[in-house]
């Protein structure tokens, strides 16, 4: 029942291929080659962050351009622009997937494999999660060395000089190329924005600790799943003054989903819904809010298990609930009968 795309070796890459060398019959047979590769990666390589093969044919009758064909998971293009509009929490799974994914391919059954052509365009978003589709430019190959020296790790705003092992090879060379492009494309543009202030501390040790290359990805990792248990748990707000007292709260009654306030970003476009740990939590927002007058804590959760809470800029018409809650500031009930 799952969406699934084809792959064939007739692609852009092959055009490109033609443009520029002339050579039509030899650029279908690299194209042909990299798609064959691909297709062995993929059946080797099984893991959430990997867009799953479901199968492929070789039609020996087909145009040469055409004759290799892959039925790969569908997805959809990662849209930068539109990722940077998302809640905190979404931008986080992002990163936390790519991670996980690094990680796996550090230590793949095939050795350490590194994106040679590591660029968001890559990724396919499936379901909401983030999966590489294009390993074509994927290698297991470590670069050989005599001394450090040889171990140059060259971008385009810094440079890295690594150890040559023992066995004359450049250590972690392709695991730290990976994470050194995942800090440059994603880290940087998606981690650091509207993230919980109590988490910021700890986001900037990630992006100082790879953007220098002091952190491997078993350390990356770990850090990642520090700062994930630190917000589902919501021990990071531990040192916040409690304000909840401020608050009357009303329960047995939810109120209307009607159009109300906007904030940025949201997990509504009618309103302003947010994720939190807790009505405290809650309470820390709305007062932080000029136009916020009252919030409730919904049972909608999101993937971390966290609490949506909708927040309101009146005192809104209440509906009988006996599983929920609404907050309402004091200065706003004194206004107002409730």
């Amino acid at each position: 029942g799952r969406d699934r795309s084809s792959r064939r070796t007739h692609c852009r890459a092959s055009t490109r291929c033609v443009r520029r060398h002339r050579a039509p019959a030899a650029c279908s047979r690299l194209a042909a080659y990299k798609l064959l590769k691909e297709l062995v990666l993929l059946r080797r390589l099984r893991h959430p962050g990997v867009v799953q093969l479901y199968g492929q044919c070789y039609d020996n009758s087909a145009h040469p351009d055409i004759r290799i064909t892959a039925m790969l998971e569908l997805g959809s293009p990662l849209e930068m622009i539109q990722l940077l509009q998302t809640t905190w929490e979404e931008r986080f799974k992002v990163c936390l997937s790519l991670v996980k994914l690094l990680f796996y391919l550090a230590h793949s059954p095939l050795g350490s494999i590194v994106l040679l052509d590591f660029q968001p365009r890559q990724f396919v978003m499936v379901d909401g999660n983030l999966k590489v589709t294009d390993l074509d430019d994927a290698s297991t190959e470590e670069l050989s060395c005599k001394d450090d020296n040889d171990c140059m790790l060259d971008f385009p705003t810094k440079s890295f000089i690594l150890k040559c092992s023992a066995a004359g090879k450049c250590e972690g060379i392709n695991e730290k190329k990976n994470l050194f492009n995942a800090y440059r494309y994603f880290f940087t543009y998606l981690l650091p924005h509207t993230a919980p202030p109590g988490l910021q501390p700890f986001l900037s040790d990630i992006l100082n600790a790879t953007g220098d290359l002091r952190y491997g990805i078993n350390e990356t990792l770990r850090a990642f799943e520090k700062i994930l248990h630190l917000y589902k748990t919501g021990i990071y707000l531990q040192k916040r003054p409690p304000v909840l007292q401020e608050y009357i709260s009303l329960k047995g009654f939810r109120t209307r989903e009607t159009q109300d306030y906007k904030c940025w970003p949201s997990y509504s476009h009618l309103g302003c819904l947010l994720s939190v740990h807790n009505a405290e939590e809650a309470a820390g927002i709305c007062n932080s809010q000029p136009q916020c007058q009252s919030f409730i804590v919904t049972q909608q959760r999101t993937w971390t298990g966290r609490s949506l809470a909708s927040f309101r800029s009146h005192l809104p018409d209440l509906i009988p609930d006996a599983n929920a809650a609404i907050y309402i500031k004091r200065s706003a009930s004194s206004r107002e009968k409730l």
